[in-house]
């Protein structure tokens, strides 16, 4: 085997290898490293080669923070699970990709690498990191480490059955409500009307959303292929509920999301689930990935206990990865991890 590492230049490489790894998400997607282009971050996509035949690959951005600098990969690196005898190669792999980012982590001036991976949880693959020098990250990299999804392959009436009693009942009665709408729009004003909603979840409940110019600048992104749609759920005309949903490669992703109490008593975010799931069916999706769960059993405290328990009323399985993995480059890596650290104590994770 002669391994080389080399930038990915063409949209249909990059996108006919995805189609080979699963699981993935959208966070190694084409659109994405032009969505982080686009809020001005540095990226490189990277191929691993044996002789020309694409063995792996990895979307990877260059990340400027307050707390030092530092490149991410969310949801990578991806690995072609057909090719023969993989475990044999994956450490070969993984470690010509490590060396290039270890050598363009000196150039750009990262202090460390973060990578989030699509992994399953188990040990040997936690000793697979260990054996390269990474560590656990004292948080998680905007990207999930486990997550619920659905099968929605099986007709509309039998995922009804099959969800939770209660989450049932209340996508009936809201659907027999007059008042209640939900819209299905790809207007950007629209997003601005949504941020207004997640601005003030975030006011209430002591948290920092995502920027105004973020969820634009994805929407509009994955909107150019028509993967992307927002749910508005409104009482009377009043916007309560709302959702961005990433329709990718067979998935719909229920990416982004917000409801204030106002209108809580009416369950509107369920009914906003059920249309984006009917929405996911219609343009082919044979899954719904809820994006995010935290075990309610062995994380009682936990402060997404809560949208977890909302969303496994839909049904589903859960999916756990191995936790954000960190590459120290510098001494300053270490100021990071203390910050880090502190904010996660602070945040009751």
């Amino acid at each position: 085997m002669t391994l080389e590492i080399k930038p990915i230049e063409s949209r249909s490489e990059w996108d006919n290898f995805e189609t080979k790894y699963t699981p993935s998400t959208f966070l190694q997607s084409w659109e994405w490293g032009e969505f982080q282009k686009k809020i001005n971050n540095k990226i490189w996509r990277f191929g691993i080669f044996d002789n020309n035949n694409l063995l792996g690959i990895a979307l990877v951005s260059k990340i400027i923070a307050k707390r030092g600098t530092f490149f991410l990969i969310q949801h990578g690196p991806c690995f072609d699970k057909t090719t023969a005898n993989l475990k044999n190669y994956q450490k070969e792999i993984f470690q010509i990709l490590l060396e290039e980012l270890k050598r363009k982590g000196k150039e750009e001036k990262a202090s460390f690498i973060r990578i989030s991976p699509l992994w399953e949880r188990n040990l040997e693959n936690e000793k697979f990191f260990k054996s390269f020098g990474f560590r656990e990250a004292p948080m998680h990299a905007n990207a999930y480490e486990a997550t619920l999804k659905l099968d929605i392959t099986l007709p509309e009436e039998k995922l009804l059955m099959n969800m939770r009693k209660t989450t049932r009942y209340l996508i009936r009665q809201t659907l027999k409500n007059p008042d209640i709408t939900i819209e299905k729009s790809k207007k950007l004003t629209d997003i601005e009307e949504y941020q207004k909603l997640n601005k003030a979840v975030a006011k209430k409940q002591c948290f920092t959303p995502f920027s105004d110019n973020y969820i634009k600048n994805e929407f509009e992104i994955f909107l150019k292929e028509d993967n992307a749609m927002c749910f508005l759920g409104k009482y009377k005309g009043e916007l309560s509920a709302g959702a961005l949903v990433i329709f990718w490669s067979g998935i719909g992703f229920y990416h982004q999301a917000a409801s204030i109490s106002k209108y809580a008593k009416f369950s509107i975010p369920y009914l906003i689930i059920w249309e984006a799931i009917k929405e996911a069916k219609k343009r082919g999706c044979v899954l719904y990935d809820f994006w995010g769960y935290v075990n309610p059993q062995t994380n009682p405290k936990h402060p997404w206990v809560g949208p977890t328990l909302f969303k496994m009323g839909f049904g589903g399985k859960p999916f756990e990865y191995l936790k954000t993995q960190d590459f120290p480059l510098s001494n300053k890596y270490w100021f990071n991890y203390l910050i880090e650290k502190i904010k996660k104590i602070k945040n009751g994770y």
